[in-house]
């Protein structure tokens, strides 16, 4: 069966109509159960333990990780793996936060009777406030949608997206009410872009003392001794490795009391001129690819690795001069 363009954007733009209105459908209806919820999970001395079966469970592991990031202590426990063991977790101090849209999950089911002998409230997520899960709660949220964005009306789509949404919103309340700052978030995300942004510090990434580079108002080299040294990388004349050739020279000359040669005079002596033809860069790439079959059945393979190892190849052909972003450029194209 094929289905034109237009089709398939209609199929699309209804999910979204009926899982937004399931959305507004559960926040129409949230009343004093949501106050009590999240005055329980303010109040909880222990650990949030979030719990559900299946797509439910999905569900309830972004939950977890979205309250941990948020200031909450909070992990996810699968109900059949409480069953053999991790009930352990559990103490009169925590909160289990279960999560089942029948309120009739087994697995859920079954661990109940262990979680309320050991004094641990509950508060459950469910589309049926009449559930057995609903009734043993401490508390019972629920999530009214009017149907699901299967077309069948069986696959977990509006209704878990509302319960998502919910998860959300308990979590957002929490970390609100406990004036949750950006620097607390950092705490929890130490190794992604926002904790290096709020949590490094320019001590601690700054010299002191000896390892500080500091250039002298007495220094051999003037700035005008280096800034050409800077026009040439610029402008493609020499690679960042020849510049730090053509500055070691530059730097003995002036130690050693000698006249200072000028940038172009060192390229132009000793032949540091970048190679930046691309013909001529072709060659030297065909001849090293010609001698390296072994490094090119690994990159075509897979191993990026083998790639470097034949630039590096090409760099040392060339001693050192050729243009390396236009080697990596050229030589990607041949091996494609």
């Amino acid at each position: 069966m094929t289905h034109t363009p237009a089709e398939i954007l209609t199929i699309a733009k209804q999910v979204f109509h009926d899982e937004i209105a399931g959305l507004i459908q559960v926040e129409q209806h949230l009343d004093s159960n949501f106050v009590a919820a999240v005055e329980l999970l303010l109040a909880c001395r222990g650990k949030i333990i979030v719990s559900g079966m299946g797509k439910s469970g999905h569900i309830g592991n972004k939950i977890a990780a979205t309250l941990a990031s948020t200031g909450s202590a909070a992990f996810f426990m699968h109900p059949a793996e409480a069953l053999h063991g991790d009930l352990g977790m559990l103490d009169s101090n925590d909160l289990l936060l279960a999560i089942s849209y029948s309120g009739e999950s087994d697995e859920l089911s079954s661990i109940i009777p262990t979680v309320k002998h050991k004094q641990v409230k509950i508060i459950s997520i469910t589309g049926n406030p009449d559930s057995s899960l609903a009734k043993f709660s401490d508390c019972a949220l629920t999530v009214r949608i009017g149907k699901e964005a299967c077309p069948l009306n069986l696959a977990p789509t509006t209704s878990t997206t509302a319960t998502l949404v919910l998860g959300d919103a308990l979590a957002v309340a929490l970390l609100s009410l406990r004036q949750f700052k950006p620097e607390d978030f950092a705490l929890s995300h130490p190794g992604g872009s926002l904790g290096r942004k709020l949590l490094t510090k320019v001590s601690d990434i700054m010299h002191e003392g000896e390892r500080l580079p500091l250039v002298t108002a007495d220094a051999p080299l003037k700035a005008e001794h280096l800034a050409p040294l800077l026009t040439r990388v610029a402008d493609g004349t020499i690679s960042n490795k020849i510049a730090k050739d053509i500055f070691a020279i530059l730097w003995e000359e002036a130690i050693a009391g000698k006249a200072i040669s000028t940038v172009d005079q060192v390229i132009e002596a000793k032949g540091l001129k970048q190679i930046s033809d691309s013909g001529e860069l072709e060659a030297m790439i065909d001849k090293v690819l010609a001698a390296n079959e072994k490094s090119v059945e690994e990159f075509r393979s897979g191993k990026e690795k083998a790639f470097n190892a034949l630039v590096g190849q090409i760099m040392k052909a060339s001693q050192g001069k050729a243009n390396p972003g236009q080697v990596n450029e050229l030589l990607r194209k041949k091996l494609s």
